[in-house]
């Protein structure tokens, strides 16, 4: 079997999943990899076969997306030319996390493409779902990337089709501590913003890892770093508690080593607030925004003693088998 294993580029999630599933693909098939997308600081250790430029969304530094720097940084010239030029008719399968040009270029050929992807969890019954519904939000989520089939992935098993993180062996390989620091990954806001309201939270020692520095530097009490993944494991392994934003794997990664955990979804991206939804029900505080008027929140968070424990067992190899065994089945179905 030749599959085409399509990865989204955009942020470090979808990358840091496809190293712990592509050497299960590769066990039981020949397999080529296409990336599209940008923004994302984690390399792959295989041969990656096609790099496009996809459409990629900007972190801006108030919280949210930045929607004018998207614009710009977009060709939907581009696109249509990499959804035409895409050889999805030369594979026997295609399996897509949240990547658009193998999607259409699928959908428009005939050709099956699976969703193995955290966005392909949130429309399955039983997900917690947010009370204000963003309509440009949901047609994103929807039409993104369609594909034929869908397999997520979230923080609990909420429908049989929807399996619990992949958690990468680098962390589960992590030895955990408990040091002086809190870590914090916000991408979507300032520096300048997070050391505004941090640095009024006295006697903490906060780590901020930023997209917006290419030099380590001290504000205070507040340590600016650049976004290195191995400092940031090593950070994440050893911190008191970590706020983030509330994307799928860092939160996720927090759970799994039973750190303390404080998210800020961003703003106008909706996956987030569905995170967001999801972890409030499993007791994780949730704040709107980064602001001074939430430091009593934040205080409170840290003076707090809450512990969730869930089970994120190591079943990589066995969810890749379940799908392939799906495709095939399906498949002799058709043939009979």
């Amino acid at each position: 079997m030749k599959i085409l294993y399509a990865i989204q580029g955009t942020g470090n999630g979808h990358l840091s999943r496809a190293k712990e599933i592509i050497p299960a693909l590769l066990k039981r098939a020949q397999v080529d990899i296409l990336v599209s997308g940008t923004q994302s600081e984690i390399v792959l250790p295989y041969k990656v076969n096609y790099v496009n430029n996809g459409l990629s969304f900007y972190f801006g530094k108030n919280g949210g997306i930045d929607f004018v720097k998207t614009f710009k940084n977009n060709s939907l010239l581009k696109v249509f030319k990499e959804i035409r030029n895409c050889p999805v008719k030369e594979y026997d399968l295609i399996i897509n996390d949240f990547e658009p040009i193998t999607a259409w270029a699928s959908m428009l050929r005939g050709v099956k493409c699976i969703s193995l992807s955290h966005q392909a969890a949130l429309y399955f019954k039983n997900v917690p779902k947010p009370s204000r519904t963003d309509l440009l939000g949901k047609f994103i989520i929807k039409n993104y990337a369609k594909c034929s089939n869908k397999y997520g992935f979230h923080f609990k098993k909420y429908n049989d089709n929807v399996y619990t993180p992949i958690i990468r062996n680098d962390i589960r390989l992590l030895k955990k501590t408990e040091k002086d620091h809190y870590t914090v990954y916000l991408p979507a806001y300032s520096d300048e913003k997070i050391i505004d309201v941090l640095s009024k939270i006295k006697g903490i020692k906060w780590k901020v890892f930023s997209k917006n520095t290419k030099k380590y530097y001290q504000k205070k009490n507040v340590y600016i770093k650049p976004v290195n993944s191995k400092k940031f494991e090593k950070s994440l392994a050893s911190c008191q508690g970590i706020i983030c934003g509330a994307g799928f794997e860092t939160p996720a990664e927090a759970i799994f080593l039973n750190k303390k955990l404080l998210v800020i979804p961003m703003k106008n991206q909706y996956e987030q607030h569905f995170n967001a939804k999801a972890l409030e029900e499993l007791g994780v505080p949730v704040l709107k925004s980064l602001k001074k008027k939430h430091i009593p929140k934040i205080q409170n968070w840290i003076d707090s003693n809450y512990d969730i424990k869930l089970d994120f067992p190591n079943e990589t190899q066995q969810i890749v088998d379940d799908i392939l065994y799906d495709f095939i089945f399906e498949e002799e179905i058709l043939f009979i």
